[in-house]
């Protein structure tokens, strides 16, 4: 007779973090990408100045975090909220090491106010799926 083994919950932890952090990429460069290609942005590897095209970008950025997160949080084999959080602090990080890298590429706010709402982002997509399943 052989034990049962327990289930690889960190595996699914893994795959419930990469996911949302995959679904989140995918969106956002998705949506630059087609704002490039109708030219309302500028070419790749041109800075952005103008002030109304950094919040387009914040705006959607924003929601598409939530959504990754609320997918991370869905897929989260226990602690929803915990694993929607660290996708969020990643987020931040990942932000503040873009922020610093493309410092001369458009406004300083908006790098800073991208990083600032990972964690918020996080937490709002978490408490959908929360909201959800009570």
């Amino acid at each position: 007779m052989t034990a049962n083994k327990p289930p690889r919950r960190w595996l699914r932890s893994v795959v419930a973090l990469l996911s949302g952090m995959f679904v989140g990429a995918v969106l956002s460069l998705g949506t630059d990408q087609i704002l490039h290609v109708l030219e309302v942005y500028p070419p790749w590897g041109q800075p952005m100045h103008d002030p109304g095209l950094n919040l387009l970008a914040l705006s959607y950025r924003v929601v598409y975090n939530a959504i990754g997160c609320y997918l991370a949080a869905r897929l989260a084999p226990s602690s929803p909220m915990r694993h929607a959080m660290i996708l969020g602090w990643l987020g931040f990080v990942v932000s503040l090491m873009g922020a610093i890298a493309m410092w001369d590429f458009g406004p300083h706010w908006y790098p800073i106010i991208l990083a600032i709402t990972c964690p918020l982002s996080a937490w709002v997509g978490a408490r959908l799926y929360l909201g959800k399943t009570t």
